[in-house]
C-alpha cells in the first residue's frame, strides 16, 4: 500500500521542517531572490528540487512514490543540517535563508 512507503516519523518531520505552504513556496520561487528559473512560466519557476517539494506538498500521503520518499528524506536531512541545533527564528545571511526557502523552510516563521 502506498501509505506504507512513508513512515509516520518521516511524514511528521517533513511537514515540520517544510514550514511554508505550497502557495508561499510557489510565490517565493517566482521572485528574483529565489534565483532559479524566475523567467520561466510560473509552474516552472525554481529548481527541479524546489518543484519536487511543491509536488510532494500537493500530494496526499497515499499518493507518494518511492522517489517522493527519497526526496522527503533528503529535504529533512538538508534543512536539519542547515539549521543545526539552532531552531530559533532568525534571518541569517541572505544566501542561507534563500537556500532554505527554496526547500520550503522559512527560518523567519515561528515554530508551531
Amino acid at each position: 500500500m502506498a501509505e506504507d512507503l512513508v513512515s509516520d516519523q518521516l511524514w511528521e518531520d517533513f511537514h515540520t521542517v517544510v514550514n511554508m505552504t505550497s502557495r508561499e513556496l510557489q510565490e517565493w520561487l517566482a521572485t528574483a531572490d529565489s534565483g532559479d528559473g524566475v523567467d520561466a512560466l510560473p509552474d516552472q519557476a525554481g529548481s527541479d528540487r524546489s518543484r519536487q517539494v511543491l509536488g510532494v506538498l500537493a500530494k496526499r500521503r497515499t499518493d507518494l512514490t518511492p522517489d517522493d520518499v527519497t526526496l522527503m528524506e533528503g529535504v529533512v536531512a538538508e534543512i536539519t543540517e542547515l539549521r543545526g541545533d539552532d531552531a530559533e527564528t532568525r534571518a541569517g545571511d541572505a544566501a542561507w535563508r534563500h537556500r532554505l526557502m527554496s526547500l520550503g523552510h522559512d527560518p523567519l516563521k515561528p515554530a508551531g
